[in-house]
């Protein structure tokens, strides 16, 4: 009498090696999805300086290019964005070639359509503060990354958390209100006369006017957006990092329950 041949063996077998396959890269990716996210959110980070360094090599196309991606995700209006390639990092309002109107719609798009020029250097397709927020989070994510090799990071209470987002929230805020009641070079944000009045006016006159870098506005952009980052980094990467440890644990168990007896 023949015996029959049991055909789906081999399938039940592809199945175990396919199963076995995405266990270990989802292992694979729990231990290692730190510097997976650095590598990816870096160059998501890192783009917006290609534009400038293509329009200095005149690749024109590239830099248009990467201009307009990132202009969905910022307002990249000239006197609040660094350059590259020029005497100066970053500009105030009067020393950029754009003619300011009465309209502020217009002063905005035409502060967000100029891209720089050889005498000034260009344009990053970012703002400052765009600047230090994303990169804020990728310092704070490679940070994290390697003090997870050491020991276990605990995540920021929701307190803390919301304290750190505070100097965002205000800068932001009363920058809105400035631009939209007393005009971009107009506003109480723009000439901070409020500050000078509470100093005494005892700092040079730059670092209160305008969006140069090292202005009071700059500083508070940069502080404001770093904490920002690290705020969201420690508050969020220890939840994810356990969460992935936990799931990889019990993986770990079935892909041990996956191999054949032999093993």
């Amino acid at each position: 009498m023949t015996t029959p041949i049991d055909i789906s063996a081999p399938v039940v077998s592809r199945e175990r090696q396919t199963a076995r396959k995405v266990v270990r890269g989802f292992l694979w990716f729990s231990d290692h999805w730190v510097l997976v996210f650095s590598l990816f959110f870096g160059a998501f980070v890192v783009a917006p300086f290609l534009a400038p360094v293509f329009m200095h090599w005149g690749w024109i196309e590239p830099a248009r290019l990467v201009y307009t991606v990132y202009s969905t995700l910022c307002h990249q209006m000239a006197q609040r964005s660094f350059f590259l390639f020029g005497p100066q990092p970053m500009y105030n309002i009067a020393q950029l070639p754009v003619t300011m109107t009465n309209n502020d719609v217009e002063n905005m798009l035409a502060l967000r359509n100029f891209i720089g020029n050889a005498d000034l250097g260009w344009k990053v397709a970012w703002s400052d503060r765009m600047t230090s927020m994303y990169g804020g989070v990728w310092l704070a994510g490679i940070l994290f990354g390697l003090l997870r090799q050491i020991r276990e990071t605990r995540h920021l209470r929701l307190p803390v958390f919301l304290l750190l987002l505070v100097p965002m929230v205000v800068d932001g805020g009363t920058h809105f209100l400035s631009d939209i009641s007393g005009e971009l070079a107009g506003g109480f944000r723009y000439s901070n006369q409020w500050l000078a009045n509470l100093t005494g006016n005892g700092l040079p006159t730059w670092f209160y006017a305008g969006d140069a870098l090292g202005s009071f506005n700059s500083l508070v952009r940069l502080i404001s957006g770093v904490l920002f980052g690290f705020a969201v980094v420690w508050f969020a990467f220890p939840y994810l990092d356990r969460s992935l440890r936990e799931t990889a644990t019990v993986l770990r168990l079935k892909l041990a329950g996956l191999r054949p007896a032999t093993q």
